[in-house]
């Protein structure tokens, strides 16, 4: 029996050797034509996306250009991937088995394929709108923004959800094919928009007078002009009482930069009224 078992592990391992010999070269020619073929095409495809944003967003600013590069660029190599994959798996199939037709197979598939389709309208809808919202360029990868019930700093565009992390460090899945109203608070420009409660007895024009100069100042100071579009100046008086005045301020910022030009702005005021004597309410 001993010998029997040895002849059987024996035939066993010469034919998975010659099978081996005979398969495993086109396997790995397979897998490597396939690797080529994904890097390179990779490259090329950010190199076309990369010229393509820089053609058509000229007038944009350089930070515009970068999130809309990186949105697409995510997406065309994500159906790059899968495509590749698919296409290594067919082939591997037909080195594994020649000598079968796989066309039953693929017209199988192809009915499953649209079984699963009427079955999953869904996901159908969230890829198609994913298009639609990537090639309308409603928010890109960096973009803070309000989608649904969800406001945050878009992490990821898929071809199926958004991903959003809110500033408590939460991360919301949203389906695309659920997203019917999106804000975007860092398309081209952001805005700083505050108001200051005054006392009601301050000198109203000197106040608006030190607004002015401090924004000024601001968008002059080396360490923040590039960040300042246009300096924060006083806008108009809202809600007066017979304790307090308040004032609007508002002024242009680059995308993202307006909560820190807000806090420079609101510190900066804190000193300039002190010294101006100045109160608030």
């Amino acid at each position: 029996m001993g010998v029997v078992h040895k002849f059987c592990y024996t035939t066993s391992m010469e034919q998975i050797a010659t099978w081996l010999g005979e398969k495993g070269l086109a396997v790995l020619i397979v897998i490597g034509v396939s690797l080529v073929i994904y890097y390179l095409g990779a490259k090329l495809i950010k190199s076309l996306i990369r010229q393509a944003v820089k053609n058509r967003l000229r007038k944009a600013s350089k930070m515009d250009m970068e999130k809309r590069r990186k949105t697409l660029t995510s997406l065309v190599l994500n159906i790059w991937r899968v495509l590749i994959i698919a296409i290594a798996i067919v082939s591997l199939l037909k080195v594994f088995f020649p000598q079968v037709d796989l066309t039953p197979l693929f017209a199988s598939a192809g009915i499953i394929g649209v079984a699963i389709a009427f079955g999953s309208q869904s996901l159908v809808k969230d890829f198609i709108t994913g298009i639609f919202i990537i090639s309308e360029n409603q928010y890109r990868l960096g973009d803070y923004v309000d989608i649904n019930d969800a406001n945050g700093r878009v992490e990821q565009v898929g071809m199926r959800s958004t991903v959003i992390r809110d500033e408590n460090g939460n991360v919301h899945y949203i389906p695309n094919g659920s997203i019917v109203h999106v804000v975007n608070k860092t398309m081209g420009y952001s805005k700083v928009y505050f108001k200051i409660a005054l006392n009601a007895s301050v000198d109203l024009d000197a106040a608006i007078s030190v607004i002015n100069q401090v924004g000024d100042e601001l968008a002059a100071d080396e360490a923040w002009r590039d960040k300042v579009l246009s300096a924060p100046q006083f806008q108009d008086i809202g809600t007066m009482s017979g304790s307090s005045v308040e004032v609007t301020i508002t002024g242009k910022t680059q995308p993202s930069d307006q909560w820190a030009v807000t806090a420079e702005m609101r510190k900066r005021l804190l000193g300039a009224f002190d010294a101006a004597d100045i109160k608030l309410a």
